[in-house]
């Protein structure tokens, strides 16, 4: 009897272990999710999170206490990365999720997107002007925030994770750019960059899901594909013609350590009519294909965290 107890006990044992095993296989990113934090970012109450202001801060602590919850540990001594605005105090937010080999974890995957915006607009429309910031860029917090969730449950990647949501995008790129002259200096084994930028609505016209910035400058779009074994990321003529390369917080890590560091975005402007607008509202979006998108890149960044060497190359 004491033996099929002690049975018993292994096979219920093995069971949780498999349970939890397979519920941490299966991280999904879902829609309602990516609302939720959008909807809090892009209210009202946080004023269109202007560099230097109670909204901003708000946001901060807010994207802080996401980080704590989800078990994704400071960078530096706190989250708050500070640097200065003129006179205005500003932070990027930095978290850590260290690789799990003891070689590969000495590399450094850098995850980001500005959480920062225009704050007051002096075009007012309908007695509102306050420039929310939902796809421009709430939309892209929330889903490295997301993406954050996803490895801090699998923790299954080689090399280390950097998530950081930059502020001051807006006033020239001042946070990435010190970000990067920082890391630069401590000399990071910086391996890629991936940005996310407004992508809170779909193309409708594409053959692709999303496009990259500086498509031509890496093989990070083709390696992407093949990694996710379809056409997931591709080109996009508009932000060629606009050099939206050098507008968004890739940018700075490209000029910093000359190695491929891209933007993924699925608004190249010329579908969605609110850049810059008080009417860049969380109702405008289209959370299904953000947590799609989302969904989809996983696997591919996945795979990146955990190549035997640096796959993802500047093309010469």
């Amino acid at each position: 009897m004491k033996k099929i107890v002690v049975l018993l006990s292994l096979m219920l044992i093995y069971s949780c272990k498999k349970e939890v095993k397979e519920k941490i296989e299966t991280v999904t990113i879902t829609s309602n999710e990516l609302k939720e934090t959008v909807a809090f970012l892009a209210s009202d109450a946080l004023q269109g999170r202007d560099t230097g202001s109670q909204g901003i801060e708000e946001a901060a602590t807010y994207i802080e206490n996401q980080f704590k919850t989800l078990g994704v540990k400071p960078y530096f001594k706190t989250y708050k990365d500070p640097f200065k605005v003129d006179s205005l105090n500003a932070y990027n937010v930095v978290g850590v999720i260290k690789g799990n080999d003891q070689e590969l974890q000495k590399e450094y995957i850098i995850i980001g997107a500005h959480y920062d915006h225009i704050g007051i607009s002096k075009k007012v429309v309908a007695n509102d002007s306050i420039a929310n910031g939902a796809n421009d860029n709430a939309a892209g917090t929330s889903s490295v925030i997301a993406i954050a969730k996803y490895f801090a449950a699998k923790k299954n990647n080689k090399r280390s994770l950097l998530f950081v949501l930059f502020s001051a995008e807006e006033k020239g790129l001042l946070g990435s750019m010190h970000l990067a002259k920082k890391l630069k200096a401590q000399n990071v084994n910086l391996y890629t960059m991936v940005n996310l930028e407004m992508i809170g609505v779909p193309f409708i016209d594409r053959d692709y899901t999303a496009f990259i910035t500086g498509y031509e400058k890496s093989n990070m779009a083709e390696k992407l594909n093949n990694y996710l074994d379809a056409n997931v990321i591709g080109f996009s003529e508009i932000a060629k013609k606009y050099n939206l390369f050098t507008h968004s917080d890739n940018y700075p890590f490209y000029k910093e350590f000359n190695l491929p560091c891209h933007t993924i975005s699925s608004c190249d402007l010329s579908n969605y009519d609110y850049y810059h607008h008080v009417d860049d509202e969380a109702d405008k979006l289209d959370y299904n294909h953000m947590a799609n998108l989302i969904n989809t890149i996983l696997p591919g960044i996945e795979k990146m965290s955990n190549t035997p060497t640096k796959e993802i190359i500047l093309n010469p």
